[in-house]
């Protein structure tokens, strides 16, 4: 089988009815497949990887339920990256008439009666392997290692897990994200030696999101591109703008610009939250229960989106911080509810379950592929066909990278380094999961330190889907915006292609009757960049003066010269536009009209 993320082999199309979580009565083809594939070679490790919202923990407890009636095992130990998790397969497990106690605490020293077994996390069996090894020798048990990447994210994890769990008469191991951003073994994991003699894991079975998109298992995900203006002060006081996005600048300003879009006080942030609010609307006129998630950087940052998402919408979202000990019952009651949004830190990316949300906003600067595979995850699970998934985010080339490349295949490497910028754009995972999910603390206030937010505009720039690109731009409210926005919440895969490119052939042509005839206009001058950077600086300098001595946000007034002088966006404006711009705000400051 090929190791492969978002890759898999073709299967005939299987749609089950949607049942609870973990317990669909019947099973889809891979699924069915995968367990025959197991049945038949019964062996004592097993690696299956399929995308996130294709069924691994049906698949999982349909192994468990036919190992425990054959007599096979007489005990599950069931291991989660998440105390969150570990609730939620105990629930599905207690469908399917398997009884396990996620409230087993390592002093408790054996599980309450009444349970074959117990869920624990990574944690949990890596501060105390000898107590799970006894566990594990005193019956015949099957360990479900779910998200098996996490057991190498520090030596002693891995160590743990090896010491506590070798006994095992089975080990069923499971991932949707099987690679890591560093070159650690995960346990019980095969690797075999590619042509080039590097050491790749190698799963037994394989279900990516290419093929579960074409079975109608998981959503479509057209992901919404927000680009605009941006404008910040460097710690040596300097004044810098720049487009969200734009080509040809260094990864530094980039990073700036982004972390300016996400800035609460900024007007970008709050423009792209009522656009995906705008969106959700949409969705739910086919899909009343649907709901969004903000996926934030830091807590502060939740907080401050849940105010604007409150101020948007008239109805407060669920707000999920780490530090919560609630955490896991809001999660559950917004999962039971009609609630439009949920807020939550980046830690929210794994092990929530949430089959309702569709539309998702995301409102973090990291950009690993193992972050954002994961994140992308929470939104593709499908209750009934042809519910689509929405992701919102900033127009920056790390995530359009990623976005294209939903199907990219990847796997765990041994040999290699252990940094890789392999295709100038971004690294692959920077740092152990555990550290991509922690909150933001001082180090991160150092790097927020260097430099200050002043303000930002947000613009629709293009939505991504299956590898193509829609769309032509346009302000924040436009037609061109809608277009998209509007788009309804029950289409397969196809129907939402063929849509979104009837979109971008009617804005085109709203273009074109616009715009002059080609053959009347002489060819026009090659731009020159640094001017038209020195130009945008100029104005956003300019405005922001204005803007301070009127009490009038950057926004509106940007607004207002657009419409006082015409032209595009001031990212997309020539030389002209922008002088014509800065001659009106001239006028204004002497009081000429």
């Amino acid at each position: 089988m090929t190791e492969t993320l978002f890759g898999g082999p073709t299967l005939p199309p299987a749609y089950p009815e949607r049942a609870a979580w973990g317990t669909a009565p019947k099973l889809r083809a891979w699924q069915q497949e995968a367990l025959d594939l197991y049945l038949r070679n019964s062996p004592r490790d097993f690696l299956a990887v399929a995308t996130p919202g294709a069924g691994k923990t049906t698949f999982a407890l349909r192994v468990a339920s036919t190992l425990i009636d054959s007599g096979a095992v007489n005990r599950v130990t069931i291991v989660a990256p998440t105390d969150h998790l570990k609730r939620q397969w105990a629930d599905a497990a207690a469908k399917v008439g398997i009884a396990i106690d996620p409230n087993f605490k390592n002093s408790d020293g054996q599980h309450g009666r009444g349970f074959i077994g117990v869920a624990v996390t990574y944690a949990q069996v890596a501060s105390k392997p000898l107590l799970h090894r006894a566990k594990t020798e005193a019956a015949r048990t099957l360990v479900i290692l779910d998200e098996i990447h996490h057991g190498g994210e520090a030596l002693s994890w891995g160590d743990g897990l090896r010491e506590a769990f070798d006994p095992a008469v089975r080990r069923l191991s499971l991932t949707g994200t099987p690679f890591r951003s560093d070159t650690s073994p995960i346990p019980f994991v095969e690797y075999a030696e590619d042509r080039d003699g590097i050491r790749r894991s190698k799963a037994d079975y394989t279900y990516g999101y290419g093929n579960a998109l074409r079975d109608h298992v998981v959503r479509p995900v057209m992901f919404m591109a927000y680009s605009g203006q941006m404008r910040w002060r460097t710690s040596a006081g300097e004044e810098m703008a720049a487009s969200l996005g734009e080509a040809a600048v260094t990864k530094d300003i980039t990073s700036h610009a982004w972390r300016t879009a996400l800035n609460p006080a900024g007007e970008w942030i709050p423009a792209v939250l009522a656009g995906a609010d705008k969106r959700l609307s949409e969705v739910r006129r086919t899909v009343p229960d649907a709901g969004g998630l903000v996926i934030a950087t830091d807590h502060e940052d939740a907080r401050a989106y849940a105010g604007q998402l409150k101020r948007i919408t008239g109805e407060s979202p669920t707000v999920i911080l780490s530090d919560d000990a609630k955490a896991s019952s809001k999660i559950e009651e917004f999962t039971a509810s009609e609630k439009r949004w949920m807020v939550a830190v980046r830690m929210v990316s794994e092990g929530v379950d949430v089959p309702r949300l569709s539309v998702g906003v995301y409102a973090t600067s990291t950009s690993t592929p193992l972050f954002f595979a994961q994140a992308v995850g929470r939104f593709v699970r499908a209750r009934k066909r042809g519910e689509t998934a929405s992701v919102f985010l900033p127009s920056v080339p790390q995530l359009m990278a990623l976005a294209n490349s939903m199907e990219a295949e990847r796997d765990h490497a041994l040999d290699r380094p252990e940094k890789e910028d392999g295709d100038g754009l971004f690294n692959p995972e920077d740092s152990l999961m555990a550290e991509a999910n922690r909150e933001d603390k001082a180090s991160d206030s150092l790097t927020k330190g260097k430099f200050e937010a002043l303000d930002s505009q947000a613009s629709f720039d293009r939505v991504l889907f299956d590898g193509g690109e829609f769309g032509t731009g346009g302000e924040v409210g436009s037609d061109d915006e809608m277009d998209f926005l509007g788009i309804p919440g029950l289409l397969d895969a196809e129907q939402v292609g063929t849509l979104l490119r009837q979109r971008q052939h009617e804005q085109l042509n709203r273009k074109n009757r616009k715009a002059p005839a080609a053959a009347e206009s002489p060819a026009p001058a090659i731009p020159d960049h640094r001017m038209l950077m020195d130009l945008r600086n100029e104005l956003a300098k300019n405005v922001a003066a204005w803007s301070a001595r009127t009490g009038t946000p950057h926004g509106v007034v940007h607004t207002k010269l657009r419409t006082v002088c015409g032209g595009p966006p001031v990212a997309q404006a020539n030389e002209e536009q922008l002088q014509s711009r800065l001659r009106k705000l001239q006028d204004w400051f002497i009081g000429r009209k």
